[in-house]
C-alpha cells in the first residue's frame, strides 16, 4: 500500500533538495563531506562560511574545495557569507569591529560562489554589541547588505537574510520574520535590484513560536530559500513536532519553487543513516 502522504511530500522535494554539509556530514573533515553527500545520493550542497575565523582563505584553500566539489560531482547552491560562527558570533556585517572583515569577505566569497555555480549567497546579520545603540547597527548593516547584493547580483545570485531563534542565539538581531522581511524591504529599496531574499529557516520560526502557515502565506513572494530541520532537537524530518506535509503543501500551494535545505543534525550522530526519510531517488 503507497503511503499517499509520503509520496506527496517527496514529490513536492523532487529535484529541490541540497544538503547543508556545515551541519550534515560534520563527522567527517571537509573535503570529504561533499563525496560522503554523493555517496548518499545528493547532487546538491550548501555551507555556512567554510574557512572559520579567516575572511580571505588562501588560493590554495579555495581549490580544495572546488575541487572536492567537482570531483564529487555536487553543486555547491548556497554559501554564507564570513559568519564567525566558529567562534560564536552570528554574523559580522552589522557588527562595526567586524564591518571591515565582512567587506573585504565579499568579493571572495562572491568568487567562490560563481565559480560552483551557486545562485545564492547567505548573510547573516550578526548579534547586537553593547553599548553600539541599535540603529548604528542597523545602517552599518544597511550599508553592507547592499554591497553584497550588488556583488551577489554580478554573478546572477541572490542575497538571502535569515531569521534566527532567540533560545540559542539571544543575541542575534532578527528573530522574527518580520524583522528579517523588513531587512530585506530596505535593501531591495537602496538597490533597486530585487535579489534581496528572505531565507525561510522553518526550524528557528518554529523555534521563536511564529506561525509558520501565517509566514509562507503572508511572505511566499519573498522567500528565496527554505531550510528544515525538525523541532525542537534540530534533527532529521519525522523526530519531532513538525508536519512536513502540511507545510511543503502549503510552500507549493503559495507558488514556491526553490530549493530546500538540510539544515539537521542527525538524531544518532551518523549523517548517513539519516536520510531514511527521502528515498534516494528523491535525494538528486
Amino acid at each position: 500500500m503507497i503511503d499517499v502522504t509520503a509520496a506527496s511530500q517527496h514529490a513536492f522535494l523532487n529535484g529541490r533538495v541540497t544538503v547543508n554539509l556545515s551541519i550534515l556530514f560534520g563527522e567527517l573533515p571537509l573535503l570529504e563531506r561533499p563525496a560522503a553527500a554523493a555517496a548518499a545520493g545528493f547532487t546538491a550542497a550548501e555551507l555556512w562560511w567554510p574557512f572559520g575565523e579567516d575572511h580571505t582563505p588562501s588560493d590554495a584553500e579555495q581549490d580544495a574545495l572546488r575541487k572536492a566539489f567537482t570531483d564529487a560531482g555536487v553543486r555547491l547552491t548556497g554559501l554564507n557569507f564570513l559568519d564567525d560562527l566558529t567562534k560564536g558570533a552570528r554574523g559580522t556585517l552589522s557588527v562595526p569591529a567586524e564591518s571591515e572583515r565582512f567587506r573585504e569577505n565579499i568579493p571572495v566569497a562572491v568568487a567562490l560562489a560563481e565559480s560552483l555555480g551557486t545562485g545564492a549567497l547567505n548573510a547573516l546579520y550578526g548579534n547586537r554589541v553593547e553599548g553600539v545603540p541599535a540603529a548604528e547597527q542597523d545602517e552599518l548593516a544597511l550599508e553592507n547588505l547592499v554591497l553584497a547584493a550588488q556583488a551577489a547580483h554580478a554573478i546572477g545570485a541572490v542575497l538571502l537574510i535569515e531569521t534566527l531563534n532567540k533560545a540559542e542565539s539571544p543575541d542575534y538581531a532578527l528573530v522574527t520574520a518580520e524583522a528579517a522581511i523588513a531587512v530585506v524591504d530596505r535593501v531591495n529599496a537602496a538597490t533597486g535590484l530585487g535579489n534581496a531574499k528572505f531565507l525561510c529557516d522553518l526550524y528557528h520560526l518554529a523555534r521563536n513560536g511564529e506561525d509558520l502557515a501565517a509566514v509562507i502565506a503572508t511572505h511566499a513572494d519573498k522567500i528565496g530559500h527554505v531550510q528544515i530541520a525538525d523541532t525542537p532537537a534540530r534533527n532529521e524530518p519525522g523526530t519531532g513536532e513538525l508536519d512536513f506535509e502540511d507545510l511543503f503543501a502549503r510552500l507549493a500551494a503559495a507558488g514556491y519553487t526553490g530549493r530546500v535545505g538540510l539544515e539537521y543534525r542527525p538524531a544518532n550522530g551518523v549523517s548517513a543513516d539519516s536520510f531514511e526519510w527521502l528515498p534516494r531517488e528523491y535525494r538528486a
